[in-house]
């Protein structure tokens, strides 16, 4: 049986899970009486968000021709996700929402997929919403994107299936059946664990056959183990007796460890390329909000990173929160959707600190360090250097003064803009640590909703930050710990203390909230002690017995202040730590 393997890749909420369900009902992969709307978004937090998370493969058949589709994400902070799905096809359907046109993301999707040296294929979607004229425009704007024809894009409509069939049979004819090589060979594009068969890997097979029984091995990390299962994606795990070369499947393998299987690597005996390992970019601490729960949010974290191998954690101690892990992610959505899925997926409760970008910093002893968490940034040093991210916003031409004035809040550099036809391609230069703050919001609120935005990371470049500490009632809480550019240092700190002032439950002793920067207090508050009239059941009488009372409320306040201890209830740093 002839294959073709490809993925869905588009700018997000452009209807690729849509689409996808229309392939499944179409081919008769799904029965009817299964399907569900945005069938291959398993997870609730994909349904509720309606956005793809993780990349979904699936097989189906039509007219003789297996097709392996993988659908994937279409957010920038899971870029990573699409670059996986990539190296495992052909070819390449790049959606566009025919009422919204070309997106930001669009745009690095397709350099993506030419990179990758695959067939492209334009289709718009939504055609039974759009105008003439919008299609018109879109159309012609996706042509001149592909350099191709304006008759040769494929117009579809996910909701109702009108052009699906024309789409199947394109990818059919355009999309090149897989090579094949000699040597056992499938490259690791995902994997997830199961108690009884192990770690599950999702593979492309680029040569040889995987059986059950076999003695297999894994190449990058040589580890070897016997095959217990192999099958496909139906999309539900369906066991099959054999996966040949081009096909999209998974082997069990048995393995417990789950660090022995690393995605990217080659189950087989020759190594295939592999994937670029990803950077994590933004780093926050996360706790249990019970003490108790330490070793339960470590299980979640592993068995999270099975599937999803581009966040790291390490082990931290916090005088306030505990024990925890200190976590490395893409992006702040990525961090955001870890720590729900961790909340609902295990029963957990998740306290965590500012998210943080990586720095590199010159001491004063002229030795260079990277510093990923607020807690370790010196108060003197030489030199810092953080992230830059390049931006690329595209908007309708009608925005651009308006996302023009974000120079205003964000330190944006290097502005430059483009103009095709009625939209505006703006590209700058951003501190990461901007862009992970409220960048997102700023510029759909600057541009009435209609501007989107794709990133990457550059480098780094010099800045003069500090770090910012929050001192309550002497004692320095760790987890609100951030490090500000140096001009922004006076206004954050304010706003902090003044958040926290109106935040945290009085106590029997007053509490002094102090933001420190440079072992200067920049910002002070303080929260009164709560007072107890000790004296109000007396009625009249000698005033020195109301003096006694007082003497002895008095005293009892200053023991209780030298016990007292800062207590920073969770419930206060999730209200501190949202935008």
């Amino acid at each position: 049986m002839e294959i073709r393997n490809f993925v869905i890749i588009a700018h997000i909420d452009h209807g690729k899970s849509t689409l996808a369900d229309r392939l499944l009902e179409l081919t008769n992969t799904v029965p009817s009486y299964k399907m569900k709307a945005q069938y291959l978004d398993q997870m609730e937090l994909e349904r509720e968000r309606g956005i793809t998370i993780k990349m979904a493969p699936v097989r189906m058949a039509w007219r003789g021709v297996t097709l392996n589709l993988i659908d994937t994400p279409g957010h920038s902070d899971f870029s990573y996700e699409v670059s996986r799905a990539l190296k495992a096809v052909e070819g390449a359907v790049l959606l566009v929402d025919a009422t919204q046109g070309i997106q930001a993301q669009t745009l690095a999707n397709f350099e993506n997929a030419r990179k990758a040296k695959l067939v492209v294929i334009g289709v718009l979607n939504k055609i039974d919403v759009a105008s003439s004229e919008q299609l018109e425009t879109s159309a012609k704007n996706l042509a001149g994107l592909l350099g191709i024809e304006q008759k040769e894009i494929l117009r579809v409509s996910g909701r109702t299936g009108e052009g699906v069939v024309e789409l199947l049979e394109t990818v059919i004819e355009r999309v090149p059946p897989p090579k094949h090589i000699s040597e056992p060979a499938a490259l690791v594009f995902s994997s997830l664990y199961d108690e009884h068969r192990g770690v599950i890997a999702f593979v492309r097979v680029f040569g040889g056959e995987f059986l059950p029984g076999r003695d297999s091995r894994l190449v990058g990390t040589e580890t070897a183990f016997k095959v217990k299962e192999v099958g496909l994606f139906k999309p539900d795990l369906q066991k099959e007796e054999i996966l040949k070369s081009g096909d999209i499947g998974y082997i069990a393998t048995g393995i417990k460890n789950p660090d022995s299987v690393k995605v990217g690597d080659t189950i087989g005996e020759k190594a295939m390329e592999g994937f670029e390992v990803p950077r994590p970019v933004v780093f926050v601490s996360l706790y249990p909000d019970n003490s108790d729960s330490y070793d339960d949010l470590k299980t979640g974290l592993r068995k999270l990173r099975l599937n999803d191998s581009s966040f790291s954690m390490s082990p931290t101690v916090s005088e306030a929160l505990g024990r925890g892990f200190q976590c490395g992610f893409l992006g702040r959505l990525h961090f955001e959707i870890i720590v729900q899925r961790l909340e609902r997926e295990f029963g957990l409760g998740i306290v965590n600190s500012f998210p943080s970008v990586s720095y590199k910093v010159t001491l004063i002893d002229g030795k260079r360090v990277t510093i990923d968490s607020p807690k370790d940034f010196p108060d003197e040093y030489s030199d810092s250097m953080e992230p830059i991210a390049l931006i690329t916003i595209l908007s309708p031409v009608k925005e651009l003064g308006a996302i023009l004035k974000l120079k205003d809040l964000f330190k944006l550099e290097n502005v430059k803009t483009e103009f095709s036809g009625d939209n505006v391609i703006v590209s700058a230069s951003l501190p990461l640590a901007d862009l992970i703050s409220d960048f997102d919001d700023c510029l759909k609120s600057a541009s009435s909703g209609f501007a989107s935005f794709s990133y990457e990371i550059s480098g780094y470049d010099k800045a003069r930050v500090k770090r910012l500490d929050v001192v309550i009632a002497g004692v320095t809480i760790p987890g609100l710990s951030r490090i500000i550019h140096e001009s922004d240092v006076d206004s954050v700190a304010r706003k902090t203390v003044e958040k926290l002032k109106k935040l945290l439950p009085r106590q029997q002793f007053s509490q002094a909230i102090q933001a420190v920067a440079g072992g200067r207090i920049v910002a002070r508050e303080t929260i009164p002690a709560l007072k107890k009239d000790v004296t109000g059941y007396l009625y009249g009488g000698d005033r020195s017995r109301k003096m006694k009372l007082w003497k002895k409320q008095k005293e009892g306040k200053t023991k209780l202040l030298g016990r007292a201890r800062a207590e920073v209830p969770a419930e206060v740093f999730k209200e501190l730590l949202k935008k």
